[in-house]
């Protein structure tokens, strides 16, 4: 009879312990960014025998909050292929995110997408990069 609730109140104290260690605030995210106006659709070239739905522009991503600082990208397409992404705000060039946005611009342009992986000790900066990228993905409509 003593094995059974010594095996009860054991699995009651870890649990306890398992619930109590658990962090009590959520973790910083960044903050969304105000709802901006979506810039006009840019026509498509025609003249080249490009798809009538080729988007070519440059649009600004949304200025995200992160733990060091505003991050803002501005993407070029070209008949909707990702040629370029200039980082606007947020160039954090000291500590362990200083070479992170090259990385973060190399894996965009590889991926064409917002779908990357962020960069090892740059988590701050790599997700709010990554956010603002897909605010402008998102207002070019691709």
């Amino acid at each position: 009879m003593k094995r059974p609730v010594l095996v009860t109140a054991t699995t009651v104290l870890g649990l306890f312990l398992v619930l109590y260690a658990k962090p009590h605030q959520e973790p910083d995210r960044p903050a969304p960014a105000p709802a901006a106006a979506p810039s006009p659709r840019p026509s498509a070239d025609t003249s080249t025998g490009a798809s009538p739905d080729a988007v070519s522009g440059r649009f600004t991503g949304d200025v995200v909050e992160t733990r060091r600082g505003p991050v803002q990208v501005r993407i070029t397409l070209a008949k909707s292929r990702l040629t370029a992404v200039d980082v606007l705000e947020g160039v954090h060039d000291e500590g362990p995110s200083a070479g992170a946005v090259p990385q973060l611009t190399q894996r965009a342009l590889d991926a064409q997408s917002a779908d990357i992986d962020a960069v090892s000790g740059a988590t701050y900066t790599s997700q709010g990069y990554i956010s603002s990228l897909q605010s402008a993905l998102d207002r070019a409509d691709v």
